[in-house]
């Protein structure tokens, strides 16, 4: 319990800081709605003169409706999203090895899984409180621009796709702390794993083929598919439970073996 409270302590102003800064981005874009519904039509014509492939990419759909218009910036969001989870799962590991601080901590008179059970549940709680915050803004935003024709239960379903997203990388990001020896750069790791499966998933969409799909997390929740069944795709919500899974179970295996060197 105190490893567990001092990462969340530990991360405090990297979880406000992350929180404030994707609340006022959807903040932004909603403000924007009102104009966009206005001339909706004359907007979605330019739309159609894009080949579908490249709206698929960029989540652009009917942006005549709050949900169709809110695809858009959530590509953004998730992506930042996926960044912060990236940071949280690569740093709160390889932090002990880059401050030199993993000698004092592991002689401390619990086990190794103790020690990576409490970080990774106080990043999880960092995400989680993220995505609270986070969800109660937009859908305040939501409920200011679009008071009448608006679905509440699809608006936050298409919110948990950044929750979802940022438990995979998470996941990626704590198995690559615990496998690379030293991490000098947390940020560097981060951004370019996090962009490397940004752009993997767009030329997936351009592609139009759903195996490739798989390979970016980013493409494991189809904003079009959400609006039209009200649900999510079974057979990717499984495939990101097996890659968290697997990568989680790997941190704990090579965690629990590795020689750790403080110096």
């Amino acid at each position: 319990m105190n490893i567990f409270l001092h990462e969340l302590k530990a991360y405090r102003k990297s979880t406000v800081i992350w929180s404030i800064s994707l609340v006022l981005i959807i903040v932004l874009f909603m403000s924007f709605y009102p104009s966009f519904a206005k001339d909706a039509d004359e907007f979605n014509k330019i739309m159609e003169g894009y080949p579908e492939p490249i709206r698929d990419a960029f989540n652009l759909g009917d942006l005549s409706t709050l949900t169709g218009f809110y695809c858009f910036p959530l590509s953004f969001i998730t992506l930042c999203g996926a960044i912060q989870a990236m940071n949280l799962g690569t740093g709160i590991v390889s932090k002990e090895v880059r401050e030199k601080t993993a000698d004092f901590l592991l002689t401390k008179p619990v086990t190794r899984s103790t020690v990576l059970t409490a970080k990774l549940l106080a990043a999880f709680a960092s995400i989680v409180i993220t995505n609270i915050v986070y969800m109660a803004a937009a859908s305040i935003m939501a409920f200011q621009v679009e008071p009448d024709n608006f679905s509440l239960k699809l608006f936050i379903m298409l919110s948990l796709t950044m929750f979802f997203i940022q438990l995979i990388f998470l996941a990626v990001g704590i198995i690559i702390s615990v496998i690379v020896p030293k991490i000098k750069s947390v940020l560097t790791v981060s951004l370019a794993t996090v962009f490397a499966f940004y752009f993997i998933g767009m030329l997936s969409s351009t592609s139009g083929e759903d195996v490739k799909r798989y390979f970016s997390p980013f493409k494991y929740f189809d904003t079009a598919y959400i609006i039209k069944h009200s649900g999510f795709e079974a057979s990717f919500l499984i495939a990101g439970a097996i890659v968290m899974m697997l990568a989680i179970a790997a941190s704990y295996f090579f965690y629990t073996k590795k020689d750790i060197h403080a110096v």
